[in-house]
């Protein structure tokens, strides 16, 4: 097809679904099998205690790469993602310039300035998004485009964060989006607000005493909330300190950004950075993935326990969301008289439980327990309970890294296993998958331990866990069957420790060590992040928009006086900068502090980024 075809094409067809204003369609990029080049079905096997078949494979692929659960509500209507200098316009236009080719990194028009921190774009200026788009793809990987109510809405699904594309535009499915540039894509959004609670403040509470308030009155009582343009620039110049390749994923009042993992996760339990998914379906990978849907993806979702675990009531809380939701529908006005929680119920699109997301109470609800961080699970009708997460687990469990394309040399590889035997590495990552499959205390690891007691405050609201049956149909019925989960002494212990409860202070997953070679930087902060060309910390690189190089970044991983220039260069960063990314911790070195040769720390480098390769 000669390039103008292809232009015509595209702009037929992207027309032609902007122009069905009030006819329902999706559509989501969902590559064929072919078209990724890491696709390792397997046939029927056991995953922990689940049995996995072909066709639950099939459909965790499709949920993987397009299922939302309803997300578009709050990134299009309540945040606003596409409302301010990176619209759908814009974004569709900038896929058209692709001419049907891929991209790892879509770079888009900005609309209109947009200023926040450190960060400043002109109009007319480039977006670079990190979002990849395949070789004749209509969207990027993970975004689903849908018309409801006679508005576009865009959704977020697994793909987003965990595939890419390589350079013929092929899909690579489960390695991190190293450079998803997830903070400025919010910050640019026209209510970023809405995402308050992972920021960095001591509560909401305190905030309100020293900055601009508003005033809603509830039955009677007057109440304060955040001035609207002061707290969304508040909240804009938090997130967009993100490091590339990064996300906040607790709801903690703390700036903290984790490395958006791989999801090569068969073997690799338990699951999350501190090890949370632990119980329930497979090994406790459908736990973690719930928890990413159910609360990161709908922060109304929350509004049943902010008094417990922000201290914020819940007009208030809600009053804060709301006050500037794009889609005038769920924008909530100070001057109406009625309460923030009444406004809601009127619109509402999922009035059975809290948030605006497809979600089911969890048999505890709206306790919490150690299947759920805020005792809900994300499911649509239609399905039962479990399933399209269990799913998506089932089509996790296939992904295999794949190959680098760097050189094999077998003595090399021998002389590496040698060092790594030797050094003590296999003691953490022995085994098949390269990990104890343990949660290490906070203490003992030494990373920056905040992001370790992230969840402690779910503590107030614990309950024992329970699920559903697998075979429980959403909606739910009036008596759905239920079934208490059993846990060991060592399991509580583990559990203790994943979630920061019975007085620990949390700790971190020992991680498998498949793909390194696709994961780089490293630490579950990212920090320990090297350029190609030397570049020190995450200062020098992704926020120049310089992807770290995988050997340097491991090197300054196990090399001592490396890691301490890499700290060095994190720490000089921009003083009012609240974000947590440092490269402090895991010092088990490998060099000549420790009596092993330059030759034996390249070996040790050589097998490790290979690993996957045998």
């Amino acid at each position: 097809m000669k390039k103008k075809s292809v232009v015509a094409f595209f702009l037929i067809v992207i027309g032609g679904l902007l122009a069905v204003r009030f006819i329902g369609f999706e559509y989501a990029f969902v590559p064929l099998d072919d078209k990724i080049i890491n696709s390792n079905q397997v046939g029927p096997a056991i995953q922990g205690s689940n049995p996995v078949n072909e066709e639950q494979i099939n459909l965790g692929k499709e949920m993987f790469f397009k299922e939302t659960f309803g997300n578009e509500v709050f990134f299009t209507d309540i945040l606003g993602m596409f409302n301010g200098p990176f619209t759908l316009g814009n974004l569709a236009e900038a896929i058209i310039k692709l001419k049907g080719e891929g991209t790892s990194n879509l770079q888009v028009e900005a609309a209109d300035s947009f200023s926040a921190g450190d960060v400043h774009i002109k109009k007319g200026g480039l977006i670079d998004t990190g979002l990849d788009v395949a070789k004749g793809s209509l969207t990027p990987l993970g975004i689903k485009i849908s018309m409801d109510e006679g508005r576009p809405k865009v959704g977020i699904s697994c793909a987003a964060c965990h595939a890419s594309v390589d350079r013929k535009g092929n899909v690579v499915a489960g390695i991190p989006n190293a450079d998803l540039n997830v903070g400025l894509a919010l910050a640019m959004g026209t209510n970023t607000a809405s995402y308050f609670t992972h920021t960095e403040m001591e509560g909401l509470k305190e905030y309100l005493q020293k900055h601009e308030t508003s005033t809603l009155k509830v039955k009677g009582e007057e109440m304060k909330i955040p001035d609207m343009k002061t707290f969304e620039e508040f909240v804009d110049s938090q997130v967009v300190q993100w490091p590339l390749g990064s996300n906040d994923t607790t709801i903690d009042f703390k700036n903290n950004p984790v490395q958006i993992p791989d999801t090569f996760t068969k073997g690799d339990h338990p699951y999350g950075w501190s090890g949370q998914g632990q119980l329930g379906p497979f090994k406790g990978l459908s736990a973690a993935i719930n928890n990413a849907h159910s609360q990161n993806m709908d922060a109304v979702s929350q509004s049943h326990i902010s008094k417990i675990v922000f201290d914020i009531e819940e007009d208030v809380y809600l009053g804060t969301l709301l006050q500037n939701a794009a889609n005038p529908k769920y924008r909530y006005n100070l001057k109406s008289g009625a309460s923030p929680t009444d406004f809601f119920k009127e619109v509402d699109p999922t009035p059975e439980v809290p948030g605006v997301n497809e979600l089911i109470p969890s048999p505890t609800y709206p306790k919490m327990n150690y299947l759920t961080s805020i005792g809900l699970l994300s499911s649509s009708p239609g399905f039962n309970a479990w399933e399209q997460i269990n799913a998506m687990s089932a089509y996790m469990n296939t992904l295999h890294p794949p190959t680098t394309g760097l050189e094999q040399d077998k003595a090399k590889m021998e002389e590496g296993q040698m060092v790594f035997s030797k050094a003590g590495c296999i003691s953490c990552h022995g085994g098949q998958y390269f990990t104890e499959n343990k949660v290490i205390p906070s203490e003992e690891i030494e990373t920056n331990p905040s992001r370790a007691k992230a969840f402690k405050k779910t503590e107030l609201f614990y309950a024992d866990p329970k699920t559903y049956s697998e075979d429980t149909p959403v909606p739910l019925p009036k008596d759905p069957k239920t079934e208490k989960l059993t846990i060991t002494e060592k399991q509580q212990q583990q559990l203790n420790l994943a979630w920061a409860h019975n007085n620990t202070n949390g700790g971190y997953k020992t991680i498998s060590l498949y793909g390194l070679h696709w994961s780089a930087p490293y630490l579950n902060d990212g920090g320990v992040a090297v350029g190609p060309n030397h570049e020190m910390g995450v200062t020098n690189t992704l926020s120049k928009n310089i992807q770290p190089d995988p050997t340097l970044s491991l090197k300054a991983l196990i090399d001592s006086s490396m890691r301490k220039k890499v700290i060095d260069a994190n720490q000089t960063k921009d003083p009012s900068s609240t974000v947590r990314v440092t490269g402090e911790g895991h010092e088990f070195w490998v060099d000549q502090t420790t009596g092993f040769t330059d030759k034996e720390q390249e070996a040790l480098l050589y097998y490790l980024l290979r690993l996957t390769d045998k």
